[in-house]
């Protein structure tokens, strides 16, 4: 039942951060503000770890699998994501993001042996990122070249936030979550800092308000630090497949966000396209419960 409560916080966290993004890129320069975001989630984690006196990771391999997923995870994707935002609309990069679950099916193949790959979680996953699609079918343009970059950027991010959910399945089971999500930090935010003051400037030269300090903590405060917390630790318990699952949620959760606290006009076609992502849900995360009780009943 634990592992069912935090897989929907973790929607319903994901799910909200996408409404803050778009209001503080009204404010601040995309790159910069993931900077901020993960800057201030990395101080808020030393602290706790100091607190409560949880240890760093203690080895050349323990710090090489944080340092590669943190490259991954931090610098590549959401680099990607906040870069591409720009050139594309935030419905095809959902829709783009949502690739996340079917390249982690995949790559689980290779990296996890104890995760099969089959035609049931191949067809969930696609019905999951169709029905993302069709929430967002009025936005899936590519109109210049910059859009298309962008819309591969989207992609490669994808394929990286998955291959590091991966690696941390495989190999980082001994780690504590936040001190993993701490030392990946470390590791990949200088390359989103160092772009950063290259491209876009010092900070300091920005016009600060209250609405951008507020997006920023709350996507560091909720985004990152209890987010990936709380992933981390469900990474370890359940399927691979299951815990990306909510990447296709996200989406449809971020569409209702908007609509009830922006105002945004909700997609006629939303309803159709939830139907489809928690039939892809459903799909994945019951079928072994569904198997199971009906191989119990066999079996009496």
């Amino acid at each position: 039942m634990l592992k069912v409560v935090i897989w929907l916080i973790l929607c319903a966290i994901w799910g909200t951060t996408w409404i803050f993004i778009k209001i503080g890129l009204e404010d601040l320069p995309p790159i910069t503000f993931s900077a901020l975001r993960f800057t201030l989630a990395a101080i808020i984690l030393a602290f706790l770890i100091n607190r409560l006196g949880l240890r760093l990771p203690e080895t050349r391999q323990a710090w090489g699998l944080a340092a590669v997923t943190g490259f991954l995870q931090f610098a590549v994707n959401y680099s990607a994501v906040f870069w591409s935002e720009q050139f594309i609309t935030s419905g095809l990069a959902a829709v783009l993001q949502a690739t996340i679950t079917l390249f982690g099916l995949i790559l689980a193949r290779f990296y996890l042996k104890d995760e099969k790959f089959n035609a049931a979680k191949l067809i969930g996953v696609l019905i999951g990122i169709i029905g993302v699609a069709v929430i967002f079918l009025d936005q899936l343009r590519i109109e210049n070249r910059l859009a298309f970059f962008g819309c591969v950027a989207v992609v490669i991010g994808s394929f990286a936030a998955a291959q590091a959910s991966i690696l941390v399945k495989a190999k980082g089971g001994g780690i504590h979550p936040a001190s993993l999500v701490f030392s990946q930090m470390i590791c990949g935010l200088p390359f989103i800092i160092a772009y950063s003051l290259i491209r876009e400037g010092s900070p300091l030269a920005l016009e600060w308000t209250l609405r951008s300090l507020f997006c920023i903590a709350y996507l560091a405060i909720a985004g990152t630090v209890t987010a990936f917390w709380l992933y981390y630790w469900l990474l370890g318990k359940i399927e691979s497949t299951k815990a990306m699952m909510i990447s296709l949620v996200t989406p449809l959760i971020a569409v209702i966000v908007g609509s009830v606290v922006l105002g945004e006009t909700m997609p006629p076609q939303t309803g159709a396209g939830g139907l489809l992502i928690l039939a892809s849900v459903g799909l994945i995360l019951l079928r072994k419960k569904t198997v199971s009780r009906i191989s119990q009943q066999t079996a009496a």
